[in-house]
């Protein structure tokens, strides 16, 4: 049993096996897990929320749709093919997972990544490299390990 300062009630059990913890102040976080759109829509949506929306899609698109497409002609196929990869996987992150915070598409230090991979492994050493950082994010969230990225120091 855990003492927390400022909690009304006694104690709050910690357990490795917990699915939702409690959050300090006795909260619970099951609320957290819900994917933004489930949430979002259950808000309540409108058509100042969509016109929004729309115009962050545009300058989104702006960005990150040349960007795939550089990504694309850097690992060695056809630019199209990044557009693929960034509308699906777009699509999937916000559909999914997505958060209010968190951003999901390209980035432009993945170039020398992907680029290096493709000429030391070729395509199919890079989509193995891409399912596999997959799973073992999968693996991590999965039981719980995130937390641990405070013992890795920074520079």
């Amino acid at each position: 049993m855990v003492k927390w300062p400022g909690v009304a009630s006694s104690a709050i059990i910690l357990e490795s096996r917990s699915v939702f913890p409690a959050m300090p102040d006795g909260s619970a976080t099951a609320h957290l897990y819900r994917p933004k759109l489930a949430t979002v829509l259950a808000e309540g949506y409108n058509l100042g929320h969509f016109r929004k929306d729309m115009l962050a899609a545009l300058t989104v698109a702006i960005v990150a749709l040349p960007l795939s497409m550089a990504i694309a002609v850097a690992s060695g196929v056809s630019p199209e093919r990044g557009l693929y990869a960034a509308v699906i996987g777009g699509f999937l992150v916000s559909a999914l997972r997505g958060s209010r915070y968190q951003i999901g598409g390209p980035a432009g230090a993945f170039i020398v990544l992907v680029a290096a991979t493709v000429a030391k492994f070729g395509l199919e050493g890079l989509l193995l490299t891409v399912f596999l950082s997959g799973f073992m994010l999968t693996l991590i969230g999965l039981l719980r390990l995130g937390s641990l990225i405070r013992y890795i120091p920074q520079p």
